[in-house]
């Protein structure tokens, strides 16, 4: 036999060790290559990042579920949670319009999927088009047909059946508010979410903690909602956003490596008369190319920024496109750090031994 026929032998022999190596059958490991989501194990999905990694390789699909790993036994600022960036401008979203959408996108699941993922604060943008109110990614304040989405409520009934079913969660809606009065307090009892609704006279006006979250599950007030109308606090009893939240620049003005500045409505990040703090890290025009590499490592290097720019605050909730898309662990494992850093201090919340409040981790 010549040199290249040993040659071909040996590359073919090579190969197939490789093909017959390969894991398979929901057995493959974070980071290892795949074909399809059911190689990978349960929370992870076949993924191709082109700036992260060559092929197809598993990455995290779903967070840690920090109530169930350790407590529900502390105040709700002393959580963290992932938070998806104009959560109901979805890919591929049925048309209720007569003409195409002609607008951006920022996520590719439906809100069940993203609840279900461990999304757990939804930013939505909600409008008065078509003498309802609907969910636009606009300009203007105006709602077209080119920009609609589709009826809230068609959401909001989603968001219903996942608190319905679940019944130790608690969700977070930040509206980017356009609806004339009453139109909100309208959908969402026409939604059947007015039995969740978290007060705002429970939530603290001067930097205190929240409520415990074992309390606010125990009273069923498992739904937060907050506008950027002011008004509608007196009016509706529904919360303005940035009398209880700092929050950071949104678009390519936040994620400017080594600064985070706040955005122009909120007050300074360091302002400790707001309980919770909110960083968003998405591009001004979305971008499913370069998400992967945003939601890795530049995200949890922006995130310790933001603490700082915070008076040493870590965030609670933390906004991001696409929010599966990843190097690895991306997003989920931004909000594992978090928690880790909330609630114990540790770099990942599975560090954290269980009990724990003051710093000890697990090798």
């Amino acid at each position: 036999m010549s040199l290249y026929q040993n040659l071909l032998l040996l590359t073919a022999i090579s190969a197939f060790l490789s093909i017959a190596s390969a894991c398979s059958d929901g057995q493959c490991k974070l980071l290892d290559e795949c074909s399809s989501d059911g190689d990978c194990e349960a929370g992870l999905y076949c993924f191709a990042c082109q700036q992260g990694f060559s092929g197809s390789r598993c990455v995290r699909s779903t967070v840690t579920n920090q109530f169930k790993l350790l407590n529900n036994s502390l105040p709700f600022n002393k959580y963290a949670f992932l938070t998806t960036h104009n959560a109901y401008a979805i890919d591929g979203y049925p048309l209720h319009t007569p003409v195409p959408r002609v607008t951006f996108t920022n996520q590719e699941d439906m809100i069940t999927d993203q609840l279900n993922n461990g999304a757990r604060a939804l930013m939505l943008d909600t409008y008065d088009f078509d003498g309802d109110v609907w969910m636009c990614h606009s300009f203007g304040g105006q709602c077209h047909d080119i920009t609609a989405f589709g009826p809230a409520i068609d959401y909001l009934k989603e968001i219903e059946e996942f608190l319905s079913a679940n019944t130790e969660e608690i969700v977070t809606l930040i509206l980017e508010d356009y609806v004339g009065p009453n139109g909100l307090t309208k959908v969402f009892t026409d939604a059947g979410l007015m039995k969740y609704w978290f007060p705002v006279s429970n939530m603290p006006k001067n930097g205190e903690d929240w409520p415990l979250v074992s309390d606010m599950v125990a009273n069923n007030q498992r739904l937060l909602v907050f506008t950027s109308i002011q008004s509608k606090e007196a009016s509706e009893g529904i919360a303005y956003q940035w009398n209880y939240m700092v929050e950071n620049q949104y678009g390519d003005g936040g994620m400017q490596a080594g600064s985070c500045p706040n955005r122009a409505e909120s007050s300074g990040l360091d302002d400790k008369t707001k309980s919770l703090v909110l960083v968003n890290y998405f591009h001004s025009m979305s971008s499913k190319e370069k998400t992967c590499e945003d939601n890795s490592g530049d995200l949890i290097n922006m995130l310790r920024t933001c603490y700082a720019a915070a008076g040493n605050r870590w965030a609670n909730f933390v906004a991001v496109d696409y929010y599966k898309r990843s190097e690895g662990g991306g997003s989920f494992q931004a909000v594992d750090t978090l928690n880790g850093k909330l609630l114990c201090g540790c770099d990942d919340i599975h560090a954290c031994v269980a009990g724990s409040t003051s710093g000890a981790c697990t090798p």
